[in-house]
């Protein structure tokens, strides 16, 4: 009930009615979806094999870093001088791609393996209790904010809900998977290198794409948070889905976005040294 609660908040905070005016900023558009969709897995394939063998820690570790962030990620760029506005616009077209393209990730990069990882009806169970109905139950009353003041109220009194929400899942899921870990505990604890070389490569990869496409300062700080910061929370009713025999899935999930709030802390500062605002190189 936590975790649905926070979804419904994280969701809310995704304005449905962005998605159309996203399509209009054709080359930031463009890099967002190059540097989660394309470079983003590119990276991940990189890592992939030097990973600890438990299929538990593998199949985690593929479900958090493939999905792109649609929360935090505007305030975090916000902060470091990113376009939030047409980051926020772009959260709809991400949310919806990365749910579509996610079950084709997981079989490139565990084949045969992902039918006996994945039980479906859990994982369609999770999926539709903890991610579609919050995200209709959301964009509804985005759809009674935009028509009644009353709706707006509604709405602005949830979104303040996301802090402590977001805490008290955190804690209730370490409390709960942690215990199930066993054995995997030392697994668990060598995924944070890669969480941290992730978010360090992809700095410069999201750089990259930036110069490529020829974007502007604001909006080429967007794609270096965009590429860098991952949807651990929407993807974790899907890792605690999964059998018992492959809990530390959850915990290799929720360890990411502790190593991700402190490398934020890190990206507000350096991001603007690597995309100065009088860059010559960028209009």
């Amino acid at each position: 009930p936590v975790l649905g609660a926070l979804l419904f908040v994280t969701f809310l905070q995704v304005p449905a009615a962005e998605l159309f005016r996203s399509l209009r900023e054709g080359r930031f558009l463009a890099a967002v979806l190059v540097v989660n969709f394309v470079v983003v897995p590119l990276v991940v394939a990189a890592m992939f094999t030097l990973l600890p063998a438990d299929q538990a820690v593998r199949i985690g570790v593929l479900l958090v870093l493939l999905c792109p962030c649609i929360d935090y990620v505007i305030v975090f760029s916000g902060l470091a001088g990113g376009s939030s506005r047409r980051l926020l616009a772009a959260t709809p077209l991400l949310l919806v791609a990365q749910m579509v393209l996610l079950p084709g990730f997981l079989y490139l990069f565990m084949g045969a393996e992902l039918a006996e990882v994945v039980e479906v009806g859990p994982f369609v169970e999770a999926f539709l209790v903890l991610i579609v109905i919050p995200l209709a139950l959301a964009w509804t009353v985005q759809g009674w904010a935009a028509r009644r003041p009353a709706g707006r109220r509604a709405a602005d009194a949830a979104g303040t809900a996301m802090v402590p929400l977001m805490a008290a899942t955190l804690l209730t899921v370490v409390a709960s998977q942690v215990p199930k870990i066993g054995d995997s505990l030392g697994d668990v604890a060598a995924v944070v290198p890669f969480y941290a070389a992730f978010l360090v490569v992809m700095a410069f990869a999201g750089l990259a794409v930036a110069r490529l496409f020829r974007l502007g300062t604001p909006a080429g700080r967007a794609v270096v948070f965009t590429g860098a910061t991952r949807n651990s929370l929407v993807v974790l009713p899907l890792a605690l889905a999964l059998p018992d025999r492959f809990a530390a899935a959850g915990a290799v999930v929720v360890t990411q976005t502790l190593v991700e709030v402190v490398g934020m802390v890190v990206y507000v500062r350096l991001v603007p040294r690597l995309l100065p605002a009088n860059d010559v190189s960028l209009p």
